[in-house]
This record gives structure tokens, C-alpha cells and sequence, in this order.
């Protein structure tokens, strides 16, 4: 998997580390994670640099919980960098290596052909890797996420807070969905019962595939 480090990354790996159905955990990350977990396989590298970590990616299924923020980043062409490209690059590869799934978390609003930035890269990033000759991809769109992050986001805090009150009573579809809950629901989707190559899983699906 990559992003491993992030809010949703995190809780995943913990989750899939506790699943007696999971034999291993090979991540891809920019610094060491904290863990010695046994079932836990890491790998530090460069996401420029494909040729030294491609002949790594495999196994049975690519999760990519990778993402930054436009503050973070300090560009718009730096994010897209990271939650467009080299998500992309790794979704190619691991095609290419032979893994049969991948489960992607996009966004809540995602579309190619969106005003908005942030929801027209997230779903270019969908309509790229939707072409990818996967057995099975799973597209999580959740909403605001909630939980504790590493660093704070404060924006995103304060608007989640204000969404928790709003959607009480209108848009209950696009609450705050909390990050385990995002991270159960991918590995779910890797065990259920599903014809479809490309599954989409909304906001408020989110919570029943958990």
C-alpha cells in the first residue's frame, strides 16, 4: 500500500495487521513507519524514482490511501504530483506486475470535468486508473474525514466540525466519516462477493460496507 503515514494509511495498516486473513503488509513510504510488526514490510523510497522500488510491487491487492493538501504541498502542481501522479504511476505498476485489485480513496465529489481543482484531479486520477487492466478496482469517495492526524489540519477540523452539525438534520449522505471506518470498509470490499471490475462506494455506502 501506499500512504501509509496518513490519516486513513494508518488506521488501515493497524487494521490489516490485525486481520488473520492478511499474511503480509508491504508498504511504500518516505520515512520509516513506526512499527516492527512481524507481518509488516516496509519500504523507504523515492516515488521519482520507479525503477528502484517497481520490481517490489506485488501481491494480492493495491491499497492507495496517499494524499496531501494544497497547504502542504505549497503548489497546485505539487499536489497534483503526489494524489495524481504518483498514484497513478503505482496503480500502472502494479498492473503491470500482475496484482488483480486495487482500492483507491479518492473523494466525495470526484469528477473529471469539475471547476473545482481539488474534485477535477480526483477524478482524473479515477478515469485514468479506471482504464488500468485490474481484475477488480474499488473507489472509495468518502467525505470530510475525521480523526487525529499527524499534523494538524486545522481547516479541515473546523469543517468537519460544522458538517457533524449540519448533517444532522440535511445532507445526512455526506457526513463526517471517520477514518477506521474508511479503512474497514476497503478491506471489506477486497472480501465480498462483487462481479464488478469497477465498484464506486460513496459517502453514505461507506458506513454500510463497514
Amino acid at each position: 500500500m501506499i500512504g501509509a503515514t496518513g490519516l486513513v494509511g494508518r488506521e488501515l495498516v493497524r487494521q490489516l495487521l490485525e486481520n488473520r486473513d492478511i499474511e503480509k503488509v508491504r508498504i511504500f513510504i518516505r520515512r520509516e513507519f513506526d512499527s516492527l510488526h512481524p507481518k509488516l514490510e516496509q519500504h523507504v523510497i523515492d516515488f521519482n524514482d520507479t525503477e528502484s522500488w517497481k520490481s517490489h510491487l506485488k501481491g494480492d491487492v493495491l491499497f492507495s490511501a496517499l494524499g496531501t493538501t494544497l497547504k502542504q504541498a505549497g503548489s497546485k502542481n505539487n499536489q497534483y504530483l503526489v494524489d495524481f501522479t504518483y498514484q497513478f504511476r503505482f496503480a500502472e505498476e502494479a498492473s503491470k506486475n500482475g496484482i488483480p485489485v486495487f482500492v483507491l480513496v479518492s473523494s466525495a465529489g470526484a469528477n473529471p470535468r469539475s471547476l473545482i481543482f481539488y474534485s477535477r484531479m480526483k477524478g482524473e486520477l479515477e478515469k485514468e486508473t479506471e482504464k488500468l487492466p485490474f481484475q477488480k478496482i474499488t473507489i472509495m469517495r468518502p467525505s470530510i474525514l475525521a480523526g487525529t492526524r499527524e499534523k494538524r489540519r486545522v481547516a479541515e477540523e473546523w469543517s468537519a466540525g460544522i458538517m457533524v452539525k449540519i448533517t444532522k438534520f440535511i445532507l445526512k449522505k455526506y457526513r463526517p466519516v471517520p477514518a477506521g471506518i474508511v479503512a474497514k470498509a476497503m478491506i471489506n470490499a477486497i472480501f465480498r462477493d462483487n462481479r464488478l471490475k469497477i465498484s464506486i462506494v460513496n459517502p453514505d455506502d461507506i458506513f454500510k460496507l463497514a
